[in-house]
């Protein structure tokens, strides 16, 4: 690779060419070239890091476990080096209609679960790993109804927790699980309405998105690239709209310690093991 610093991101929305030609802009008004390459899923992107594509790469919370592990199995390091303030401290919930006389995880013995995407991190995997720790066997103990949209993109699209909400409204499941923020987005859409449905169930804190680089990433563009992002800031007019379409008011340095259910999640099914012994 040249001089130019690449980054890696997922195409989860027409969106994503609007906010990377953006920043790149921005980077090179700071002294910094930067180009991205959009790939289709994660799993294309964490192997096209791993084949030297890109420099850092715009990783899920799984997509982030994946390199990490995938890096310790060939004897290299990969590390978070930036992330966004709403990227930390999240929560999921399990939702049920307040008539169903659902009041906690174990009345969801022989009921259906809705969940989103089956490689979701919020809405499927970290959610189901809180309620295996609470004594309820997925698939054995209840019914796990997927709602499968955008496999590949890790949840980043959220269709599939909407509908998991719609599932639950309309009486076709006895819960969802969804993000603790989606939650607050669905009862303003009115797809969930707050008056008629009760949280059961919140999952500890967890984060989010990274930017993950590997151990051969040039550290000079690297160590630039944070300086710039990290000096990005929400009053400024012409970095405002960028932000905001990338869901964050600040950039905050990388941290790895808000992935522990989700690493408890991939070691408990073995979620992983295809992608990483592929």
């Amino acid at each position: 690779m040249t001089s130019t610093f690449i980054l890696g991101a997922v195409a989860y929305d027409p969106k994503v060419v609007t906010i990377w030609d953006g920043f790149k802009d921005h980077f090179a008004a700071n002294g910094l070239a930067f180009d991205y390459i959009l790939y289709s899923n994660y799993e294309a992107q964490v192997r096209g890091q791993f084949a030297g594509h890109c420099h850092v790469a715009w990783n899920s919370p799984l997509a982030w476990i994946e390199a990490e592990r995938l890096a310790a199995r060939q004897g290299r390091t990969a590390r978070a080096v930036a992330m966004r303030d709403t990227d930390r401290d999240l929560t999921s919930v399990v939702v049920a209609r307040r008539d169903s006389g659902i009041a906690g995880p174990a009345d969801l013995k022989g009921r259906k679960v809705a969940v989103g995407a089956v490689d979701s991190p919020q809405a499927t995997l970290i959610p189901l790993e809180h309620l295996a720790a609470a004594g309820l066997a997925a698939g054995s103990d209840f019914e796990v109804v997927h709602f499968n949209i955008g496999e590949g993109k890790h949840g980043d699209h959220i269709g599939g927790e909407r509908d998991a909400a719609r599932a639950l409204m309309a009486g076709e499941v006895d819960a969802c699980c969804i993000l603790d923020a989606n939650r607050l987005l669905f009862a303003r859409e009115a797809t969930l309405p707050s008056e008629r449905t009760v949280v059961i169930a919140e999952t500890e804190p967890f984060d989010h998105c990274n930017f993950t680089v590997l151990d051969d990433a040039p550290e000079a563009l690297v160590r630039r690239f944070v300086e710039i992002l990290l000096a990005m800031s929400f009053s400024d007019p012409a970095v405002r709209p960028l932000l905001e379409m990338e869901g964050l008011r600040q950039w905050l340095p990388g941290r790895t310690t808000g992935y522990g259910a989700l690493n408890r999640a991939v070691d408990r099914t073995g979620f992983l093991e295809p992608f990483l012994d592929g």
